[in-house]
């Protein structure tokens, strides 16, 4: 049974996923310990949302709520965080729910800005990060790649990520009205990361000329030459802070980089401009948010800039949302059709063993031949065929019990009635979320 503990920006303040996000390799190993009830996993970080996908071994029903939590409890251990607190703070998402959600997050419908673009690479990296260290079950591989095509095809297909926009270009939309000349500006970019460079390219496109970049671990040197833009070494920051005008943090470092010390000493520098404006798109927060406090600086982090975040383009929300439900009830369907696969393999086992018993006798007797042997195994295969397409079928419209059952009944097997599960949880898709509180 998949499951997905879900704490993002509808359900929990920045502060908490800040917590999450530090703690996330934390977590990853806490999930792994519980390989009594969980077989798999992968974690997704951003900066908007930290979600456990987990592939467990109880059934649904009573123990959906014992594997919940057992997961919000390991996650609560494992990240400093009371239970009671991220409890109210989250949302556990069982069974198909579980591809609707996924579906939803990497297509951009569930992020602050509906439609950014960021999000389906981080959903892929996370996939890929949970392979490199063998937590990855065939239930969360096929649920990711499912993901990725959903994506692929909303992209494709709507204007949703043309019409909605990244945090980062919100974040100089709102930045527009303090700004006079983006030509003019002198800009400080910290962090050399993938959010660096979408950073870069839509302060390029604004017109912005005037660039330098600040790596804290040390690989400034690198990104500048690759970005056309000039390197800062650490010696060089307050400086470069004093002769900024706009500053703009996407570092991937777990304390902040920027303080009220430092802006403070920046402040006092001879020439030193008398104001700046702060973009923080880091989280954990790169800069610490005291230097709000200081004269001449103005302060944009990621909790502000989401409360900006534009209404849903409508149609293209629609459209998108239309693709990732048939994409969720699809992937649905062909999880009820898994589940009729051990009745189909015993019933064609049980119809080839008698048939191979007749053949021996016939071979005793010296009643048989090449020929009629080879007519007699095609004729089987024929007659097989229509029950394995219709017992398909019949899953895929939420009756895989009566699949096994009729097998059971009808030839004497026994094939374990497991399948049971995916024929209610397909009967409740749409009922799938249960609220962890």
């Amino acid at each position: 049974m998949l499951l997905c503990f879900s704490s993002s920006h509808r359900t929990a303040d920045f502060d908490l996923l800040e917590r999450l996000e530090l703690r996330a390799p934390a977590v990853k190993a806490a999930l792994a310990e519980h390989s009594e009830v969980i077989s798999g996993s992968v974690v997704l970080a951003t900066c908007n949302r930290f979600e456990a996908y987990l592939d467990v071994d109880e059934p649904l029903t009573a123990a959906l709520a014992v594997s919940a939590e057992t997961v919000i409890e390991a996650v609560s251990a494992a990240a400093g965080i009371d239970a009671d607190e991220l409890r109210a703070a989250s949302t556990v998402i069982s069974d198909h729910g579980v591809a609707e959600h996924l579906f939803a997050v990497s297509s951009g419908l569930e992020s602050v800005v509906v439609g950014e673009g960021e999000i389906a690479g981080q959903v892929r990296r996370a996939l890929e990060a949970a392979r490199a260290s063998g937590t990855v079950t065939h239930d969360l591989e096929r649920l990711f790649q499912g993901a990725s095509r959903t994506s692929r095809g909303v992209k494709n297909r709507t204007g949703i990520t043309t019409a909605g926009r990244s945090m980062v270009r919100l974040a100089l939309d709102l930045a527009e009205s303090r700004v006079t000349d983006w030509a003019a500006t002198r800009v400080l970019l910290v962090g050399t990361g993938a959010y660096a460079g979408a950073s870069l390219a839509a302060l390029r496109d604004r017109g912005v000329v005037d660039v330098q970049v600040f790596s804290p671990s040390g690989r400034a040197v690198k990104f500048a030459l690759s970005h056309d833009i000039r390197p800062v070494e650490a010696g060089d920051l307050i400086d470069a802070i004093a002769q900024s005008d706009l500053i703009v943090t996407c570092s991937a470092a777990t304390e902040p980089i920027l303080t009220r010390a430092q802006l403070t000493e920046a402040l006092g520098m001879p020439g030193a401009l008398e104001r700046r404006l702060v973009i923080d798109l880091g989280l954990p927060r790169n800069v610490d948010p005291a230097v709000a406090e200081l004269r001449g600086i103005e302060l944009l982090d990621l909790e502000t800039i989401s409360r900006h975040a534009p209404l849903d383009e409508l149609n293209a929300a629609q459209d998108a949302r239309l693709i990732v439900d048939a994409a969720a009830a699809e992937f649905a369907a062909q999880s009820a059709e898994q589940s009729v696969t051990p009745a189909l393999v015993a019933l064609r086992k049980h119809v080839f063993d008698v048939l191979d018993a007749e053949i021996e006798r016939a071979r005793s007797r010296g009643d048989s031949t090449e020929q009629t042997e080879s007519a007699l195994r095609h004729l089987a295969g024929v007659l097989l065929h229509t029950p394995s397409v219709r017992a398909r079928e019949l899953a895929r419209s939420g009756e895989a019990q009566a699949v096994v059952d009729a097998a059971n009944t009808l030839f004497g097997l026994d094939v374990d009635d497991a399948s049971a599960a995916a024929d209610r949880r397909l009967r409740a898709v749409g009922d799938d979320q249960t609220a962890a509180s």
